[in-house]
């Protein structure tokens, strides 16, 4: 039985050439890796857990101040049954909020990453919630480093492409499924967006990716491991060489599924005014170039939230 891997990032500084070799390899199999060795705190991440929980545990009409009008779910709050996977008739089981950079407001970016919103009803959420943004941004820049590597580019390639990045900590909440034979899934078959996503502490089961032979993988982490896979602009960006992979949360047979279920993923974005143009090291005879047209970060976020239904 395959297994999607689990690297400790630690070897990134002792043994660093096996460490690149074996990450670009899960990577270029799988599109997901499992990072253990990370050194960000069990109570950081419980914590932040915590202070979600207790934002979806208000009564709907509180949550529901937070929800941002034509936001495309950007900043605060998204109610239960909005987003919907691509081509997908169901929209998924889940709510959440969003969690974006603080930037000064006179960024040139400020246009397209507006302020975040805190909920006064939790007064810890922004603390915390903000906390493990700030941890997971570090280490996808480390794993980011990785990658490069392994593609022939400079370490820091990645590191002036990501410093503003338009990067989203989202806490999700798959309430508990209640009826029998729902059509909806808690997250429908999908790619992501972003460069890279982080996931750290799903607290049960149902993640599942499909591999390269059309079967569907359970994903299931030991440890402090957090789970990092590609997105579609870093596939993009890697004409394919990182494949982002279909995943998705499937809903429990059993009487998991009469319980709750949280996830928090970090997508971690480039800058909006990256522009994403096939890298010619990874352009091959056996690999010719796919993508014609270069495109902005911006507007390839932008075309990808009207297909999700966000906006």
């Amino acid at each position: 039985m395959k297994k999607v891997p689990t690297l400790d990032i630690r070897r990134y500084d002792t043994d660093r050439e096996a460490f690149v070799a074996e990450l670009g390899a899960a990577y270029r199999e799988f599109g997901f890796c499992c990072i253990s060795g990370h050194g960000i705190p069990k109570e950081a991440i419980d914590g932040a857990y915590d202070a979600f929980k207790r934002f979806f545990a208000l009564p709907d009409e509180v949550k529901r101040k937070y929800h941002v009008p034509g936001g495309g779910g950007a900043r605060g709050y998204t109610p239960f049954k909005v987003e919907t996977a691509k081509d997908s008739k169901f929209a998924d089981l889940k709510e959440f909020w969003h969690i974006g950079r603080e930037i000064p407001r006179d960024s040139k970016f400020a246009d397209v990453m507006p302020p975040n919103v805190w909920p006064g009803e939790v007064p810890d959420f922004k603390e915390k919630g903000y906390g493990i943004y700030e941890a997971l941004d570090q280490l996808g820049a480390r794993v980011l480093r990785a990658l490069a590597l392994h593609i022939d580019l400079p370490e820091h390639f990645f590191d002036d492409k990501i410093d503003s990045g338009n990067s989203i900590l989202r806490p999700i909440h798959y309430p508990p499924i209640e009826q029998a034979d729902v059509p909806n899934v808690r997250a429908g078959a999908h790619e992501d967006i972003n460069f890279i996503t982080l996931l750290v502490g799903a607290s049960a089961a149902g993640l599942e990716v499909l591999t390269r032979e059309g079967q569907w993988l359970p994903i299931t982490t030991e440890g402090d491991a957090i789970v990092v896979n590609i997105g579609d602009m870093l596939q993009r960006l890697t004409n394919h060489v990182y494949p982002s992979t279909t995943h998705r949360v499937t809903n429990p047979q059993d009487d998991n599924a009469r319980k709750p279920r949280y996830s928090v993923p970090f997508f971690l974005h480039p800058n909006p005014d990256v522009v994403l143009d096939v890298l010619p090291s990874c352009v091959t005879p056996d690999n010719p170039k796919r993508y014609a047209e270069p495109i902005t970060a911006h507007e390839y976020l932008q075309e990808r939230l009207r297909e999700i239904k966000l906006i």
